[in-house]
């Protein structure tokens, strides 16, 4: 006998990527950064005593909700601190999405958005991305056609590191009825010279959330820590009803707000990530390996015929060698890795894998 929800046992869970099984494999498939975190949470971490943990933490994270909002030019009021930016997304879906109801998304993207969905037992209705992986022109009257209650973006978009213009972010949140997410995982890693910041529309929209992490830019994928930026009218519901009571824990607060407020060790990172991805991108176009040009930290890089092997198999040889990339086996992304960036050393033995990859199978 199954006790399951009908739903449940429909659906399928999320994968998560392959964790490695030695210290020397070269880790190249789940997004992190690849340089350590601030020194200020080494530093937060040691001043912790045990005492703290005796007692519940603060509920809301305040202070680190006060040091978030500064940050952003925004009040404390539109922002939500998560346990990790997954905790974000389940939020957004419970509050906002009835059972039954309709959750959009672009396709390809984030492969944990559909099974929220599943697990909210939401109808799921998908947007396909065209060649230049950017949501179609009539995007909004197809999502308002669907009924939308939610639609997730994820931008820079994942898998292929693109990025929305802000303009056009505005005019979809503009022009939909119901709430868009924008999932800002790989934000951080965004060329400064844009100028990119989505962060004043949430003043001027009702309907938008920005989903934002530690994760990637801080270093800290091991502590789970993200949060959402959004109207008050948005947040209000996910913080006092939907939210788990004492969600971020006060070891993650506190580690939160060191790294946080050392912006300037941050966007060090952020910068070596930048330079490293640039180098990645010419590296493997010297191999006849072309990328999609990327404001992430990671290629989606098209493995092409005339390299003698196919993505399957080249990830498979690889991970033989201790280097994990991610491969994907759906429509548009078959013949592609997903390779994060990784540090210049390691970039530098991916590529030589991939070289010498290439010239056993032209040598077969």
């Amino acid at each position: 006998m199954s006790y399951e929800r009908d739903n449940i046992r429909r659906m399928r869970g999320y994968t998560w990527g392959e964790q490695p099984e030695d210290a020397d494999t070269i880790k190249l498939n789940t997004n992190e950064n690849p340089y350590p975190p601030s020194p200020r949470v080494q530093q937060a971490l040691d001043g912790l005593r045990t005492e703290v943990l005796r007692t519940y933490p603060q509920p809301t994270a305040e202070p680190l909700r006060r040091r978030l909002a500064d940050l952003h030019g925004l009040a404390p009021e539109h922002v939500l601190v998560t346990h990790g930016g997954d905790e974000g997304l389940r939020l957004a879906m419970t509050t906002f999405v009835d059972p039954g109801a309709t959750f959009a998304m672009a396709d390809p993207s984030y492969s944990l958005y559909p099974v929220l969905a599943a697990v909210q037992d939401a109808r799921v209705f998908t947007v396909p991305l065209d060649e230049a992986w950017r949501l179609p022109g009539d995007a909004a009257e197809r999502l308002n056609g669907a009924g939308a209650r939610l639609t997730c973006v994820v931008n820079p978009h994942a898998p292929s590191g693109v990025l929305t213009p802000a303009d056009a972010i505005e005019r979809l949140a503009e022009a939909l009825d119901g709430v868009l997410l924008v999932d800002e995982a790989y934000v951080d890693f965004v060329d400064p010279a844009r100028q990119h910041d989505l962060t004043p529309l949430v003043r001027r929209h009702a309907n938008l959330l920005l989903l934002r992490t530690f994760s990637k830019g801080y270093s800290l994928a091991g502590l789970r820590l993200g949060y959402l930026l959004g109207h008050p009218g948005l947040i209000e519901p996910m913080l006092t009803k939907t939210r788990d009571s004492y969600n971020v824990d006060a070891i993650s607060q506190a580690l939160g707000d060191a790294a946080a407020a050392d912006q300037d060790y941050a966007r060090r990172t952020w910068d070596a990530v930048r330079t490293a991805r640039a180098a990645l991108a010419g590296g493997l176009a010297q191999l006849g390996i072309a990328s999609v040009p990327s404001e992430s930290n990671f290629l989606l890089a098209k493995i092409p015929p005339a390299a003698g092997i196919t993505a399957r198999d080249l990830y498979q040889r690889l991970k033989d060698g201790g280097i994990l990339v991610r491969y994907f086996a759906a429509p548009r992304l078959d013949d592609c890795l997903r390779i994060s960036v990784g540090t210049p050393e390691q970039n530098q033995r991916l590529i030589e894998a991939v070289t010498e990859a290439i010239h056993d199978r032209a040598t077969d």
